[in-house]
Order: C-alpha cells, then sequence, then structure tokens
C-alpha cells in the first residue's frame, strides 16, 4: 500500500470520543487521589490529605461531565492510544499539587509523579527516610495504580486481535470474541493483581518486615515500581525478607492473564508457556553474567553476598522493579552494561512490567532465525514464524520491529543531551535505559542537582516507556487531529 493510499484510508480521531471516554477512564482513575487522602487523613497530615480529597473531588466532577458526552460506542485504535495516553498524562499532572505538600518544587513533584504513574521508580529526591508516611504510602499507591491501569487499559483500550490480545486472552479466538470479551479478562487481571498484592503483603509481614513496610514495598514490587521506603534496601530485613521481594518481583512480571489460567487449568500450563521460559532464562542469564562480572573486577569467585546480590539485582533488572542493593554507581561499567541489556528487555505481555518485553524478543529472534533458514531452502518454499505452537501473523512482527526500533531510537535521542550537558556516557545511557524500560535503578545520574530539562527529558522517556511509545506519538502526531473522519462531529 502506498503512503497516499494510508492517507486516503486514515481517520482522525473523533472529539467527542476523545472526551466522552477519557471521562470514563478519569472516573476510574478517582481512586489514585482518594485512597491517599484516607492515608493521609490517618497519618494526621491534613495538609496533604486536603489536596489528594480535592484532587479526587476534581477527577470526579470532570471525569461526571466528559462521560456524558454521547459518542459512538466503537473506539478507533488511533482514539484508543490518544485516550490512554492523556489518562495517564492527566493522572500524573493531578499529582503534582499534592505531591508538592511535602516540600517538592513543580518539577520534583512532576517528576515523581510521572515516576510513581508510570511505575519506574527513579526519584530525584536526596533522601526518602525524613519524609512522611502518608508521602511514601502515596508513592507506592500511586505505582500500585498505575501498575493495574496498565493491564487494565490494555485489556479494554489498546490491545486490537493479534498477539497481544490473543496472549492476554490465553486462547487462539476470533476477533469478535476478543473485543466482547475484553471486560471479562481485565476482572480476572484485576483479581490476579489484589490476590498477589494480599499475598505479597502477608508473605513480607511473616519474613520480619513492620506493616507499614510490608505493605508500601508490596505495592511497589508486585507493580515492578521500585519505589523503597529506605535510602538503602537491606534497612528493609535480612535475606528472608528480600528473597520474599524477590518473587513479589517476578510475579509481577508474569502475564496476570497466564496466572489465573494455572490457577483455573493447573501449574502444567506454566509448563507449556514458551513466554515465560524465555522470562526465566533471561533472568538466569543476567544473574550468571552479573557473577562473572563481580568475579572479573574482584579477581575472585564472588562470596555468598555476592551470589546473593548479583541474583537480586538480575530479578530486579529483568522484571523492570528497580530494587537494588548496593548502588548502580558503584558496579563495574561491564555489569552496568548487562543490566542496562537486562531491563530493556523486560517481562512479559499482560503484566506489569516494563522493557521491549519478552514476547517480542522472541518474535524478533525467530525473525532472525528465518532470514538465516531463507538463504538454506528453495526460494519458492513457504516459511512460517512460529512461537510455540502459534503461527504469528504480519502485523505481529511489525509492531514488534516497530517498538523495538522506536524504542532504540529514542534511547539514542534522548541519549544526546545527557552527553552535551557532560554526564559520563555510559552513567548516561543507563539512565535513560531505565527511565524507558521504566526500571527505576539509576546510576547517580538522576539526582536534586539534575538540570530541569534532563529531568523533563526523563519524564518523557518514563511516559513514552510507559505507553510503549506509539501512543505518545500519536497523541502529537497531527493526522490524529486533523483530517477525514469515519463519522461526522
Amino acid at each position: 500500500m502506498t503512503g497516499q493510499s494510508v492517507r486516503l484510508l486514515a481517520a482522525a480521531v473523533r472529539p467527542r470520543v476523545i472526551l466522552k471516554y477519557l471521562g470514563v477512564l478519569l472516573l476510574s482513575i478517582v481512586a489514585i487521589a482518594a485512597v491517599p487522602a484516607l492515608a493521609a487523613f490517618f497519618y494526621d497530615d491534613s495538609k496533604s490529605a486536603l489536596r489528594f480529597a480535592a484532587m479526587a473531588a476534581m477527577l470526579f466532577i470532570v471525569g461526571r461531565g466528559l462521560a456524558r458526552i454521547h459518542a459512538p460506542p466503537h473506539i478507533q485504535l488511533n482514539e484508543a492510544l490518544a485516550i490512554t495516553a492523556l489518562a495517564f498524562l492527566a493522572a500524573a499532572l493531578a499529582m503534582i499539587w499534592p505531591l508538592m505538600a511535602e516540600g517538592l518544587s513543580f518539577i520534583d513533584a512532576l517528576f515523581e509523579a510521572i515516576s510513581a504513574v508510570t511505575t519506574t521508580g527513579l526519584s530525584t529526591l536526596a533522601t526518602v527516610e525524613d519524609r512522611s508516611p502518608a508521602f511514601l504510602f502515596a508513592r507506592a499507591w500511586l505505582q500500585w495504580y498505575g501498575g493495574l491501569a496498565i493491564t487494565v487499559l490494555a485489556l479494554a483500550f489498546i490491545l486490537t486481535p493479534g498477539a497481544a490480545t490473543r496472549r492476554l486472552a490465553g486462547s487462539e479466538v476470533d476477533a469478535a470474541e476478543l473485543v466482547m470479551g475484553t471486560r471479562w479478562r481485565a476482572r480476572h487481571v484485576l483479581a490476579v493483581y489484589v490476590v498477589l498484592t494480599a499475598g505479597g503483603i502477608l508473605l513480607l509481614w511473616i519474613a520480619g518486615t513492620r506493616g507499614f513496610d510490608a505493605v508500601i514495598h508490596t505495592l511497589a514490587a508486585i507493580s515492578t515500581g521500585g519505589f523503597a521506603g529506605y535510602d538503602r534496601l537491606d534497612r528493609l530485613g535480612a535475606w528472608p525478607v528480600l528473597t520474599g521481594l524477590m518473587v513479589i518481583m517476578l510475579s509481577g512480571a508474569i502475564s496476570f492473564s497466564l496466572q489465573f489460567r494455572s490457577w483455573v487449568k493447573g501449574l502444567h500450563v506454566l509448563r507449556t508457556d514458551p513466554e515465560l521460559h524465555a522470562l526465566l532464562l533471561a533472568g538466569l542469564i543476567t544473574f550468571l553474567a552479573l557473577a562473572a562480572c563481580f568475579a572479573f573486577s574482584k579477581g575472585s569467585i564472588p562470596d555468598k553476598d555476592g551470589w546473593a546480590n548479583a541474583a537480586f539485582l538480575a530479578i530486579s533488572a529483568q522484571t523492570t522493579t528497580g530494587f537494588a542493593m548496593t548502588p548502580v554507581a558503584e558496579l563495574p561499567d561491564a555489569a552496568q552494561l548487562v543490566l542496562i541489556v537486562s531491563m530493556s528487555i523486560g517481562g512479559d505481555m499482560g503484566s506489569t512490567a516494563g522493557g521491549v518485553k519478552i514476547l517480542r524478543l522472541l518474535i524478533l529472534l525467530r525473525l532472525v532465525q528465518l532470514l538465516l533458514a531463507r538463504v538454506m531452502v528453495p526460494r519458492h518454499a513457504v516459511l512460517d514464524l512460529q512461537i510455540g505452537n502459534r503461527r504469528l501473523d504480519a502485523r505481529e512482527i511489525e509492531a514488534a520491529v516497530g517498538v523495538a526500533a522506536a524504542f532504540s531510537l529514542v534511547a539514542l535521542l534522548s541519549w544526546l543531551p545527557f552527553l552535551l550537558a557532560g554526564v559520563k556516557p555510559l552513567a548516561a545511557l543507563f539512565e535513560v535505559a531505565s527511565a524507558l524500560a521504566t526500571c527505576g535503578l539509576s546510576a547517580g545520574v538522576t539526582a536534586p542537582g539534575l538540570s530541569p530539562l534532563l529531568k523533563l527529558v526523563l519524564c518523557l522517556d518514563m511516559l513514552m516507556g510507559r505507553l510503549e511509545i506509539i501512543a505518545l506519538l500519536i497523541l502529537v502526531y497531527p493526522r490524529t487531529w486533523f483530517g477525514r473522519r469515519s463519522e461526522p462531529l
């Protein structure tokens, strides 16, 4: 199809559809401000409580007004992507004023809000141990709610019939069934998310953490967000606690739909899933690579703590959670490069993990395998791309290549301002990759003294990483808003 043909077929978004369904989503995110308001009242932080409560009321009023707009029930894909991007922007912007009650500047509150809602975990704060419990809970809650919104919105809006939707559905079904069943599957995702969260809190509490610490660290871990309540995570507890935290992080990076099916159909579902196998293998490779880096840097085999630290870092990076026992800046350069690769790959589709995603990596590897195979077979031979027992169609392959290419291009473009500002190349690349992968591990670049421009670059990276770049590009693409529409306004 030529570029002219694409332009003729393209349909701009319909403002009524955008406004109505944005209003619906605003109503669904009222709790993002209401729950921290209740927590702040509980901890006698009246200033924060009033601000969160006022923002919850504003989200409800605006959302209710917009949701009443009459609009067609059918939503175009570009409309769904634009609505999702606007919902994330609205959620982040709504949290700025409440977070400023803690004494943060506007830019730092914006950074903290975007990092929380996108489940990234990067922070410009010098320390969090002097912050109020209400603030620490609010950050963790925003990550938990942001992680939940990703999976539910993906089921309800973003995912069209194709690889990712079938992945979440867990079966080969036709397009009509996928569209009709999105809310049903969203409820399953919600159920898994809540059960895993409750189980994680109980696990950390049994392992020996305080109740409050168990809550905020589970909220951050199951959402693969990574906001901690301590400057050094070893203050949370001994290795039984940290092992429990690793289990929670891994649970957040595995497809929630897959986990639901394993509850219903049995654990054999997990044994036959290629994406889960690839995720575990990637984590194992990262662990061994980090251990090797530690061994070469010290000239000896790592001790018990070294092996444990490598395992913790490997799971934290692969799941894009961002918890760390050791500051990344203190790691060997080779270890930092390993972490860049690991967190850029990320976790499962249909989970809260960021990165390019394991499924897309498998598609790219299969594509390379196909290109090599074509050299060795007759020209008329028909070769199909498959993952497991399922054939991949052209649209799925295009999407995987497109997202991977966009991720790489945005990383390079974002890297440039840091290099121009004199930041060390590897540290700058690490920070950009962490923001794009919504991981939150930091090489020390993200700090109170970071220039506002570079903070804004990381904010855009975090948004693009959580929205998988395309949704944010759709939002600023002129043809999204101007051009032929599928029906009158």
